[in-house]
């Protein structure tokens, strides 16, 4: 089965997923839950949320991950600064990686926006494996990450 197939099944579950409950909280442990244990690749899957200005670990599942990420330094971090999704095939060839693992080899981060469009986190999953990432995986994950906030479960 194709990546784009499994993406819109998984797509679907969470959107199901999500119409039992408007928390926001609850809906990211959903999410996290989800695409942790149906994508072998995901090593390590979670959301870092904007608090005061630090970028602090909520949800996530995996190996314990870093508590607060250094302003402006890491894949996260980029991702916030440059306002769009970032694919990192090799974390070692990424200036100012931040190691929360050293058995993470590649990386994708997608800004988390909330209603206004404003950024309030993003969506870090990383995998033991180079090269786990590309463009197909972006594109469903930002839509599965639009979820969060889109509150119309009637």
């Amino acid at each position: 089965m194709g990546k784009s197939n499994r993406y819109e099944r998984l797509y679907t579950q969470i959107n199901d997923l999500l119409k039992k409950s408007n928390n926001i909280e609850a809906r990211m442990c959903s999410i996290v839950a989800v695409l942790h244990h149906k994508v072998e690749y995901n090593f390590w899957t979670g959301f870092y949320c904007l608090t005061d200005g630090k970028l602090i670990v909520k949800t996530y599942q995996g190996p314990v991950a870093c508590m607060e990420l250094k302003k402006d330094t890491g894949v996260c971090w980029a991702a916030i600064n440059r306002n769009e999704t970032i694919v990192v095939p090799d974390v070692e060839q990424f200036p100012g990686h931040i190691a929360c693992d050293s058995r993470s080899k590649s990386e994708i981060v997608i800004p988390l926006r909330n209603n206004n469009g404003d950024i309030v986190g993003v969506l870090d999953v990383d995998s033991k494996d180079l090269n786990s990432f590309d463009e197909e995986d972006a594109e469903w994950l930002e839509k599965i990450v639009d979820l969060v906030y889109k509150i119309d479960n009637k």
